[in-house]
């Protein structure tokens, strides 16, 4: 087992899906105190072993269900060193014959839940005099194609909060990046698209292994960054 997040307390929101469950099982291989947080009910199993504390049913797009969700945390781990924004959603959806409501939706899943997560998050990181937010965001911020819009310009929304909190935070001992992956290989995109080549996709262990780094002291002078993660697409 590393120890490169020895004793640190991670949370990871979304913590429920695919990729929430491959950063935790690679943050508690890590050596760290992790705690999943997730709009949908606790699952009863299927979570990985080592996680510590899990927290179901949190509306993450309501600042007040955040904060007390993080004062639970703070209660169950004595602090948060880290926050990593996995909670999100997807569309693909045409601008013509596409709803506006979407591109609501979108914002909401996506840029909302980040920025109530960063907000309830701050007090218990700056009480520690360091800490860590990594944000997941996507490829397709940085070029949308057909279909896209709605998806990219909410995912471009993160990288813009990013790069403001990490100017904001960057003198407070805070450093805030973000992950922008393409296509990640989960059950989810391989059913959508039964067709495509997944073995050029990034497996959801290798994105959570960028995600660990940024968490590290290793990566103490990275801050505001978005880095790419593209595998082969």
């Amino acid at each position: 087992m590393s120890t490169r997040l020895e004793a640190r307390s991670i949370v990871v929101t979304g913590g429920f899906g695919a990729l929430g469950r491959a950063v935790a099982q690679r943050l508690v291989e890590d050596g760290a105190h992790v705690t999943l947080v997730d709009r949908a009910a606790a699952p009863a199993g299927g979570l990985p072993e080592g996680v510590a504390v899990v927290l179901g049913e949190v509306d993450l797009s309501d600042e007040a269900a955040c904060a007390a969700a993080y004062a639970r945390v703070r209660v169950a781990a004595g602090g948060i060193d880290g926050v990593v924004n996995v909670a999100g959603g997807f569309a693909w959806e045409p601008i013509e014959g596409g709803a506006l409501e979407t591109w609501d939706r979108l914002y909401t899943m996506n840029v909302r839940t980040a920025v109530a997560s960063c907000r309830a998050a701050l007090p218990h990181l700056l009480a520690r005099g360091a800490g860590r937010i990594v944000n997941v965001g996507a490829l397709a911020a940085q070029k949308a194609g057909m279909g896209m819009a709605a998806y990219a310009a909410s995912k471009s929304g993160v990288a813009r909060l990013t790069e403001s909190l990490a100017e904001e935070l960057k003198d407070r001992g805070v450093t805030v990046n973000a992950v922008l992956p393409s296509i990640i290989d989960t059950p989810a995109n391989r059913a959508d698209m039964p067709d495509a080549d997944a073995s050029r996709w990034v497996a959801p262990d290798k994105l959570a292994a960028v995600i660990a780094f940024l968490l590290s002291d290793d990566a103490s002078a990275v801050t505001g960054a978005c880095v790419p993660v593209s595998g082969r697409v």
